[in-house]
């Protein structure tokens, strides 16, 4: 793991920015496709607004949600929502997106479904990740009924999640997926975010989620 401490979040959500561009880029020079994978959540949002911005071949470049909540676009909480309305704009407008969800009464009726759109944009590109108080990112949630599932060597592409405290039922790429990915880095702010980062390097990923990918992973961090 790589800790990039930042004076203040703005800093830090043009820095990050950047690097995802630079990092999209070099993907792109490199292959005819490249793919880029966005937690959810409001962290994120300026990087999206900044990155959307960025000159680059976008009608290359497919995007997707690291994990999705079992909500329709309509809705504020989901996820591939966010995503195209912060990143999915400007010149970014050209990109593909793949949401992670269908009109469908539980994942488990379409998930093989949502498997098989993703499978060829992998292995990831490019992945940005949060994580949570809790050390979760995506929606491996301690405690989550299918975590074990979703942390296996080999764990499906996408695995349905139900978690103490998630109001809805999840959708979520399996720690194999995101750890396969060849560029990651988790942003994260607050004092209690850095103590939890701290406690997660010393646990496993049965207690603390984000473990499962933070060995590659570079780490952005501002108060």
């Amino acid at each position: 793991m790589k800790l990039v401490e930042y004076p203040d979040s703005e800093l830090m959500m043009f820095d990050v920015a950047d690097l995802l561009a630079s990092e999209l880029s070099a993907a792109l020079r490199q292959n005819d496709w490249a793919s880029f994978c966005a937690a959810g959540g409001t962290t994120p949002g300026p990087v999206f607004d900044i990155l959307s911005a960025v000159k680059l071949d976008w009608d290359r470049v497919t995007v997707f949600p690291s994990d999705e909540r079992w909500v329709p676009e309509t809705s504020e909480r989901s996820n591939a929502r966010l995503l195209r309305q912060r990143l999915l704009t400007g010149r970014a407008a050209a990109a593909r997106l793949l949401p992670l969800y269908a009109d469908a009464p539980s994942p488990e009726h379409v998930v093989e479904t949502l498997a098989a759109e993703i499978e060829p944009s992998l292995p990831i590109s490019v992945l940005l990740l949060g994580m949570g108080a809790d050390m979760h990112t995506a929606s491996l949630f301690p405690g989550a009924d299918r975590l074990e599932d979703a942390l296996a060597d080999d764990a499906p592409i996408l695995v349905p999640m139900r978690a103490p405290g998630a109001a809805e039922p999840r959708v979520t790429l399996s720690a194999r997926v995101l750890a396969d990915a060849m560029c990651t880095h988790i942003l994260i702010t607050g004092a209690e975010k850095r103590e939890a980062l701290l406690r997660a390097q010393s646990l496993p990923p049965e207690e603390a989620p984000v473990r499962a990918v933070l060995d590659a992973a570079t780490v952005h961090w501002a108060p």
